[in-house]
């Protein structure tokens, strides 16, 4: 699955399947080591965040898809920058006067906004918003799809800003207003084209995507709102479909058992928002007797697991591959072609979602490791540290590491798509992309605070979806 478009036994290298089930169990403490942090890490998520300052256009809340190269905004990214703002607050990189402007200047934006059928000249239809946004006027960027994830990774970013700016000032009351009448406005029967399945996307000009939210991935958080809404509720067999086909995914081919997505991002972008620790739906349930404690955050600890055990396997013979480094996720690539290399042919992939057996061609993204930091945080922040003391000269600049890389192509006379060859490194991206930006950023401050997750444990429209899914235990509970 491209998400730009619609998107080992039981341990691992000293940590246990259920190695974090014990900071797991306390929703709400800090993890390991609590607010203090590794100075690097302190740096890399500093450098990070500036780059959604600098970035971001200030007239209007829009976030670039990429940058340097001049795009267009990207409405995930716009979320993922929305979150970033109150991060930046509390960890005193930007003033709460500031974070509240740029959240209310977004909030406006995105609730004036032109929505209509039409292909042109609108920024939505029936409350969702197209994939990618002319970055000056904020209308649909070319054919772009309205996509449902992107919309629901807005909206995550969106209610969070809502649940932080909770003061008694008329800009952050405004703020909550706004945001509630853009998610409430959603239609979300208007996507369920097949029986309780929700569409990835339409296109006035081509109707609706194929594809559904119908497979375990980043998703979940689409259905969780879908079913949350207060005005456009889908009933809880939307789950239950959702759910249905679990046991395609289930596999311990890769790592040890769980639900396999072979790119890091979809366990990680509704992660990002909800915290899953300690709550269950009915799948989960039915794994307590198997694998006691088991929960979709869980599931996450085992696919970075996974993804280590296949770069430490490294089957494919790429380089750099190791304990240390690792993480394939969607991400840019150096372009579409193949060459021999130590004479064995090559397939390169120029933009393509990355993972362990799925279009493998030696690209490491850091954002797959990176954004895994609450999964585990030793095994992340050592990764951290060896792609910075081995390739940090060509792939960690001003906003914090580039997109990608990739050692196993030191040379190449074929066209490249993206970046550039580094001598001493390989290929190096020369972009960052938010949507990569983002988790890094977040799951960073999660792991660190618990932020993000303490705020959207109280926001009532993701409780509400929750419940209806059928989620119980934990924080959950009480809520």
């Amino acid at each position: 699955m491209d998400r730009r478009r619609f998107l080992m036994g039981s341990t691992v290298a000293g940590v246990g399947a259920l190695g974090l089930a014990g900071c797991a169990a306390v929703p709400g403490a800090p993890w390991a080591g609590g607010g203090a942090m590794d100075p690097e890490v302190e740096e890399l998520q500093e450098r990070t965040f500036r780059w959604f300052v600098d970035t971001t256009n200030r007239s209007n809340g829009l976030t670039p898809d990429r940058w340097p190269r001049k795009t267009f905004a990207s409405i995930a990214a716009v979320g993922f920058a929305l979150t970033c703002w109150p991060i930046g607050v509390e960890r005193g990189w930007m003033t709460r006067e500031e974070a509240r402007e740029r959240t209310l200047i977004t909030a406006r934006f995105f609730h004036d906004a032109p929505q209509g059928p039409e292909p042109t000249g609108v920024t939505g239809h029936k409350g969702f918003f197209y994939h990618f946004l002319d970055m000056e006027t904020g209308l649909r960027y070319r054919d772009t799809e309205l996509s449902t994830v992107d919309t629901a990774l807005l909206l995550g970013g969106m209610l969070y800003a809502a649940q932080w700016f909770d003061g008694d000032h008329p800009e952050e009351v405004e703020i909550r207003r706004l945001v509630q009448a853009i998610y409430e406005r959603v239609d979300w029967s208007f996507v369920v084209v097949r029986p309780n399945r929700i569409s990835m996307g339409w296109r006035p000009e081509r109707d609706f995507v194929r594809a559904d939210w119908n497979k375990y991935n980043e998703g979940m958080l689409v259905l969780l709102l879908a079913m949350g809404s207060p005005t456009h509720p889908l009933p809880a067999a939307i789950w239950d479909e959702w759910c249905s086909v679990y046991d395609q995914s289930w596999t311990d081919e890769y790592g040890p058992q769980h639900l396999h997505f072979a790119p890091m991002f979809g366990h990680q972008y509704s992660h990002m928002f909800v915290d899953f620790r300690g709550i269950h739906d009915a799948f989960m349930r039915s794994k307590q007797a198997e694998i006691p404690g088991f929960d979709y955050f869980q599931n996450s600890v085992r696919a970075v697991q996974a993804q280590r055990k296949y770069a430490i396997d490294n089957p494919m013979g790429w380089a750099g591959y190791s304990a240390d480094v690792w993480g394939l996720t969607a991400c840019d690539g150096p372009g579409g072609f193949k060459q021999v290399i130590d004479g064995r042919e090559r397939q390169f992939f120029s933009y393509s979602a990355r993972g362990p057996g799925e279009r493998d061609d030696g690209t490491l993204a850091p954002t797959a490791a990176l954004g895994s930091m609450p999964f585990a945080p030793t095994e992340v922040i050592a990764c951290m540290k060896a792609m910075k003391a081995r390739y940090g000269a060509g792939i960690y600049t001003e906003y914090g590491f580039l997109d990608a890389f990739n050692p196993t192509l030191a040379s190449t006379e074929n066209p490249l798509q993206h970046g550039r060859i580094v001598p001493g490194v390989g290929w190096v991206d020369g972009d960052y992309l938010g949507i990569d930006q983002g988790p890094i950023v977040i799951q960073i401050e999660n792991h660190r605070t618990d932020a993000v997750w303490k705020r959207m444990r109280h926001e009532p429209n993701i409780v509400r979806g929750l419940k209806v899914a059928g989620f119980t235990g934990g924080w959950l509970d009480n809520a």
